[in-house]
């Protein structure tokens, strides 16, 4: 690659790369606000969630089941597998504090790969985002920590759940599980 498509290519690793560098502060900002003002929990849950595709990752999670499903059983799926992941992602604030430094960038078209190291309690960390262009903006749908990504642990689980007993026991599992989040 050369001349004007280097340019290109260098311009959108970074702007990913700034993407992620401003998220990861403005949500540092937020967590480590939480604790003198608590009103900044749901910002800070914002700024976590608000760049990840869920429709994506659900899509990818679900596999060959999702092209099965209509488009209310996809609509309700994503937003109550939504709403479970944004119920757990003030979890561990500590994975939010960690210096984190980005080791490399990979654009591949609309799709990005951007490998990271954290430190998270003295241990040192591979972190891997996947990311895709989607209406003009870079979003979330996959992260990778030391070799175990968010999409494979569910896809494991909910295919097999799918596989033996069906999408609506799934649906209700899964509402269960988000109201009890919710508590």
């Amino acid at each position: 690659m050369s001349g004007p498509s280097l340019g290109l290519a260098q311009d959108v690793e970074e702007e990913v790369r700034s993407f992620m560098t401003q998220r990861d502060q403005e949500i540092k900002d937020a967590v480590r606000g939480m604790k003198t003002d608590p009103s900044l929990r749901e910002v800070a849950r914002s700024l976590i969630n608000d760049q990840i595709d869920f429709e994506e990752m659900g899509k990818r999670s679900l596999g060959r089941y999702y092209e099965d499903l209509t488009p209310e059983e996809r609509q309700e799926f994503i937003e109550v597998f939504g709403g479970i992941v944004r119920s757990q992602s003030l979890g561990d604030l500590s994975v939010y504090e960690a210096p984190v430094s980005i080791e490399s960038v990979a654009i591949n078209g609309d799709q990005a790969t951007v490998n990271t190291t954290a430190e998270i309690r003295e241990d040192e960390l591979d972190v891997v985002y996947h990311l895709h262009r989607k209406e003009e903006s870079w979003w979330l749908y996959d992260i990778v920590i030391d070799g175990v990504g968010t999409v494979e642990g569910y896809s494991v689980s909910f295919q097999t759940f799918l596989r033996k007993r069906g999408f609506e026991a799934f649906m209700q599992s899964l509402r269960k599980k988000l109201a009890a989040t919710e508590d």
